[in-house]
Order: C-alpha cells, then sequence, then structure tokens
C-alpha cells in the first residue's frame, strides 16, 4: 500500500468538521422547532452563551442558519434555518429515532414528532431512485478519488 499522511477524502467527515459538535446540532434542533432567538437557545440547549454564540457565527458563514434583527433598539437576532439547513432535520429525526430505540428504551422518549399525515413519524431512509429502503446489505460503495479504495489508499 501507498504510503499516505492525508486520511480518506469524505463527505461525512467534512459535513462533521462543520456540523459534528454537539452544539451545532443542537441550534439546528432548536431553530427547526421553532426557537430562533438566543435566549431561547441558551436556555433550551444549555451552552454556554460565548460557545454558543461561536457556533451561531460558524452556522450563519457555512449557509446553515440566516441571522435577521428583530429589534434596533436593542439590536437583537432571531436565527432561521436556509434550504441547506432543512436539508440536515431528516438527519436530525433519524438521529433522534436511533437514540430512541437504542440509548431510551420502551417509553421513555423526551419528544415525538407527527408528520403531517397525523402518524408519528418513523423516519426510514430510501433509495430516490427505486423507492427501496436503505439497508447496508444493498450498498455498494464505488470510491471516486483517484488513489483511494474502498480499503484504503492504493498501492503507487
Amino acid at each position: 500500500m501507498a504510503a499516505t499522511k492525508d486520511p480518506r477524502p469524505c463527505s461525512i467527515a467534512d459535513t462533521l468538521a462543520l456540523v459534528g459538535e454537539k452544539y451545532s446540532l443542537l441550534v439546528l434542533r432548536e431553530v427547526c422547532l421553532g426557537n430562533r432567538r438566543f435566549d431561547q437557545l441558551v436556555r433550551n440547549i444549555g451552552a454556554p452563551r460565548d460557545v454558543l454564540a461561536t457556533r451561531l457565527r460558524r452556522l450563519v458563514d457555512a449557509g446553515i442558519l440566516t441571522k435577521r434583527a428583530y429589534s434596533e433598539r436593542p439590536q437583537r437576532f432571531e436565527y432561521r434555518p436556509t434550504p441547506a439547513g432543512l436539508e440536515l432535520e431528516p438527519v436530525l429525526v433519524t438521529l433522534m429515532a436511533w437514540g430512541d430505540r437504542h440509548l431510551r428504551g420502551d417509553g421513555d422518549r423526551p419528544m415525538v414528532v407527527e408528520h403531517v399525515c397525523g402518524n408519528e413519524l418513523a423516519p426510514v431512509v430510501t433509495c430516490a431512485a427505486c423507492g427501496g429502503q436503505v439497508r447496508h446489505e444493498d450498498l455498494t460503495a464505488h470510491p471516486q478519488t483517484p488513489g483511494w479504495t474502498v480499503a484504503g489508499p492504493s498501492a503507487a
């Protein structure tokens, strides 16, 4: 195998570098729930104010949230998800469902999400082409970065 010091190029790693920190995902949870003001976010997330301000700035700079003034005197802002931020909501509900199943046990869920159909949401990842449910045994990875295979860097 070729010696490399660089890790595998990966969109998962790139995404986690942006939103993988705990408070970033909790900010997204709150703004998707409609809690958009700084004091609401501090209360509901429990993050230190300086840490939360840093996370908010980073999410705005990345185009995941927008910042809008709702008061001029004193100047105050609210945060809203952009279309890119709303695309992360299915990730949040899928993480919540996983945590409910594997970390909480039966009947000990802090929140239930209802779908527009009136039923409790049970998120499932499906293939956009065929509509089939995504299962591990049905997936085949095809690395697109030159010099990389599924197993790692290819031989020189």
